[in-house]
């Protein structure tokens, strides 16, 4: 391995100032245990350029279980590779163990006390671009499919290996920093930050790409997106968002493989177009998107877009900027509609199959992306109920019950966005604050009713219980009155 570039503190603008308070105390933590710890990623990429990060994720030699004995707020996730995932409050500090590339031939090593796992898949057939396929899995024994992911695609995360046999490795072979540097994507996102020295550790020239701004990928790009084919998509959002340039290499292997993009998981594509929904730059994104043509790859309704769609991302961008971080306002069914509603795919169904169930009416057809249902439902609730908030002739009863709908908070949030009408925008903002909460209802017997609760001041004591006893008595007479008797057999 070459040595690496370190940059001390006095030469670079990274301040612990900027830094999560939460990750300071992860990275300690892990140090003062004598482990290494850095933070890791895109986090120090964003702190270098003088943004400020999404993430704050820590890489470290300390392996999952060892971090778990460290934190009692921590909980260990992922199939392929262990990840540690430590809890403050709604907070979530990612940490990693360093990992390598298992080279062609070499089984990958388990964590301890973890078992071994190797899947066995098929060579695709000549021409075929594709995946191998799985046919066969070993496992040892005492093994739970349950504790293990299993799939025959693997590009579907990085965690997977693939030698010239069709054998895919589980990737939980931990490494040195310098290892796991030169198994991330792209050099830009191969820093690592030492908060003990202050410094920053470079071993792929991600500084200098930073310096160019450009995307460069570490190693072959056409071997790495075969590996992973998401990294195409990141590597085309990077650009947008950090305004760089694509490597000419990396444009090359994206017109090569760009086929390779629809073997990706699907729940994993729609994920990332969340994210770039939620990033401020989603116009930019998905035009940069459109350019390497991977947009209608994934989604071929984007193929030739209205101008429609190009403003309502802009509005959307324009929202998400005025807040440091992603607003809790901008969930899942206001992010879809600013692509659905655009285009009129709304009210597209899905290709009649025959057999296809009830369930599936009320689907949209959108590419491969498997929007859920419950999405769908809330959104076409909000376009229903948003011609009444501009209504001069709805009716106060209707208006008063507006808020009380709930899909109400996201309509109030796609009318922020995009109609930009502020005057009744206030007034209904208004209203919902002003709205009394419900009453809550206690229980129908041996309970009270709203607006009757038992004195607290002596009155109970200073009575006794001859006035409760009386009323109780009473109440159990009026209630014997009101039973049916049987009604006696008819003769005959």
């Amino acid at each position: 391995m070459p040595e690496p570039l370190v940059v001390p503190r006095e030469r670079h603008p990274v301040s612990r100032r900027d830094i999560d308070p939460e990750a300071l105390r992860v990275l300690h933590r892990l140090q003062q245990h004598k482990y290494v710890a850095f933070l890791v990623g895109g986090s120090v990429r964003d702190l270098m350029l003088g943004r400020r990060p999404k993430d704050f994720d820590i890489g470290t030699d300390a392996h999952p279980g060892q971090i778990k004995k460290l934190f009692r707020n921590c909980w260990i996730i992922g199939r392929r590779f262990r990840l540690a995932h430590i809890k403050f409050g709604n907070k979530t500090i990612e940490v990693a163990t360093f990992r390598r590339n298992v080279p062609e031939g070499e089984a990958s090593a388990s964590p301890p006390g973890e078992p071994d796992v190797m899947v066995v898949a098929q060579a695709a057939p000549p021409g075929d671009p594709g995946p191998p396929t799985l046919i066969a899995a070993s496992f040892p024994e005492g093994w739970r499919p349950a504790d293990h992911h299993v799939s025959g695609d693997p590009a579907e995360s990085d965690d997977a290996h693939i030698d010239s046999r069709g054998v895919i490795h589980r990737d939980n072979t931990f490494g040195t920093p310098e290892e796991d540097a030169f198994r991330r994507d792209f050099t830009i996102n191969a820093l690592f930050y030492d908060v003990a020295t202050k410094s920053v550790i470079d071993y792929v020239g991600g500084l200098e790409d930073l310096e160019k701004r450009i995307i460069r990928s570490i190693g072959d790009p056409h071997v790495r997106f075969a590996e992973d084919p998401v990294r195409m998509f990141r590597a085309a959002i990077f650009g947008a968002r950090l305004g760089f340039d694509l490597d000419p290499l990396v444009i090359e292997a994206i017109a090569a493989q760009r086929h390779l993009i629809t073997k990706a998981s699907p729940a994993r594509m729609l994920e990332e177009y969340f994210k770039v929904l939620r990033s401020g730059y989603a116009e930019a994104s998905f035009r940069a998107l459109a350019r390497v043509r991977l947009l209608e790859l994934i989604t071929p309704e984007l193929k030739s877009p209205p101008a429609a769609l190009w403003d309502a991302l802009a509005a959307l961008d324009r929202y998400r900027q005025r807040f440091p971080s992603v607003p809790l306002e901008l969930t899942n069914p206001v992010l879809i509609g600013t692509l659905l509603v655009p285009i009129g795919a709304l009210n597209r169904r899905m290709p009649d199959r025959g057999t296809a169930r009830e369930t599936d009416m009320d689907k949209v057809s959108f590419g491969a992306l498997p929007v859920a249902r419950k999405d769908l439902d809330r959104l076409r609730h909000m376009l229903h109920t948003l011609p009444k908030l501009s209504d001069p002739a709805l009716p106060p009863r209707v208006a008063r019950g507006l808020p009380g709908r709930p899909s109400f908070a996201d309509t109030l949030t796609w009318f922020e966005i995009f109609a930009g009408d502020a005057a009744v925008l206030e007034q209904w903002q208004a209203l919902k604050v002003s709205r009394p909460a419900p009453a809550a209802h206690g229980p129908r017997r041996g309970g009270h009713r709203p607006g009757h609760a038992p004195a607290h001041d002596g009155t109970h004591a200073a009575h006794g219980h001859g006035a409760h006893a009386e009323a109780d008595a009473s109440q159990r007479r009026r209630r014997r009155r009101r039973r049916r008797r049987p009604r006696p057999a008819q003769e005959g």
